[in-house]
Formats: structure tokens, sequence, C-alpha cells
């Protein structure tokens, strides 16, 4: 796709990340026993740890919209009671506020695809990383991160230019 216009600047609201002190996000945290399932490991292995256990948690279903209550609490309730699903940008909400629960500052991103007429997109998590001192991409449809050669953990716009530059992308 085309290069970023750097020359263009349009004002950024500010915003803040949900505190892993919310009531929300600490009944999360407790009612799924976040913290044993990030384990007692390093950032990263927190990081990764929470996305393979949403991944196995909630299957993929992309042919479904997400329930009309969109929190995490709700959602994992939902496909648990009906036996179904999420689409991936459930499945991102779902991922974000366990990372927001833990503390960890997380978004989700919408994927555009390179030619428009496709009407479609994917969504996926950026979680940062403060070990790395950076973002990191993560896909809980997937249960997939990218690497470079080196095994180093990548992030959106990472990707993003080694795809542009056709340098190699490893998989999980």
């Amino acid at each position: 796709a085309d290069k970023y216009n750097t020359e263009e600047k349009r004002e950024i609201p500010k915003f803040t990340y949900q505190s892993a002190d919310h009531p929300s996000l600490v009944a999360l945290r407790k009612g799924f026993n976040l913290d044993s399932i990030a384990g007692e490991g390093n950032e990263i292995s927190k990081i990764l740890h929470l996305l393979h256990w949403i991944h196995e948690l909630i299957p993929h279903d992309g042919n479904h919209g997400n329930p009309e209550v969109k929190n995490a609490m709700n959602m994992i309730a939902v496909c648990k009671n009906e036996h179904r699903g999420l689409n991936c940008r459930g499945l991102g909400t779902v991922l974000n506020e366990c990372y927001l629960a833990m503390g960890f500052k997380s978004r989700f991103i919408t994927c555009m695809p390179k030619d428009s007429i496709f009407e479609d997109c994917h969504v996926i998590n950026m979680v940062y990383s403060n070990d790395l001192e950076k973002w990191i991409w993560v896909d809980p449809t997937h249960d997939a991160y990218v690497m470079d050669e080196n095994g180093d953990l990548l992030s959106v716009e990472e990707v993003r230019a080694r795809l542009i530059n056709g340098k190699p992308l490893i998989l999980n």
C-alpha cells in the first residue's frame, strides 16, 4: 500500500487506558484467574499465555455477529452458554480487556486489505511490552504473533514495513 503521509498533521485525541484497578477489570482478572493463566514467567510469556488462552477458550466464528453487550465478561459467558464463538473483532475485544486487566496497555487494530475492492477486514491486537519498549502484534483468531528472522517479536508497523520491503516474517 502507499507510504504513510508524514506531512499530514491531524490532532490525536487525548485518551487513557482503563486502569487495571477498574472494578470491571478486577472482576475479569479474579473471575477467570488471569494471574494463574498468565503464569509466573516474564512479561512476554504472560502476554503470550493470555493470547493462547483466549484462542483456546473461544472458537473463531466469522459467520455470526458478536453479542450485543461487548465486554469480555459478557462475551465469554454468551459463548459458553450458547456454545458459540466470536468473530475476529470479538476475540480482539476480549483479549484487549484481559491485557488491560493485567495492567498491559493494549488496543485492537482493524487491518484493512491493500485492495480496496475487497470489503472485509481482520482485527488483531497490539500490546505494549515494557521489556521490549514497543508494541507487539498478536492475533487471537489465529493464535499468532510475528517475528523477524532473529526471533524478535514485531510491531504492526514493523510487520507492514517488512511486507513492503520483502523481508522475511516468521509466524509462531
